[in-house]
């Protein structure tokens, strides 16, 4: 008795969901015919698994001049470079440093002005404008 109410019940809902729409499918661009809707299901969404393998790489290996190699640490020129090397200053050891210093004149930047400047006094204003 059970079963034929319940069969009965749900062929009903079938037939009602046909006839009742959602509000959004009465109108606008859901109610046209050939309108798909975006969300995809469950069994659509998602059919392997992105970390799963398509198909299995043939790699050769029997001849040398064929091996697959594609080591890139032999052409990485950032590991060519000389390791970094930190020195730590202490007030002792500026003091001592400057103390063995000693400077000449060509450690410091030449002069700006190197030649006289010879005003021509036969120019109109003296030279000055």
């Amino acid at each position: 008795m059970a079963k034929p109410a319940s069969s009965a019940f749900t062929s009903f809902s079938q037939n009602l969901k046909r006839y009742i729409k959602k509000p959004w499918e009465i109108t606008g661009p859901c109610a046209d015919p050939e309108y798909k809707l975006a969300v995809p299901s469950a069994l659509e969404y998602r059919i392997f698994c992105p970390a799963t393998v398509k198909e299995i790489a043939c790699v050769p290996t029997s001849n040398p001049e064929t091996v697959y190699d594609i080591k890139y640490y032999n052409r990485d020129q950032r590991r060519n470079r000389p390791p970094i090397i930190r020195t730590i200053l202490k007030k002792a050891d500026v003091v001592k440093m400057m103390k063995e210093k000693t400077f000449d004149a060509s450690d410091f930047p030449p002069v700006y002005l190197t030649t006289q400047v010879e005003e021509d006094y036969n120019a109109r204003g003296g030279g000055y404008q």
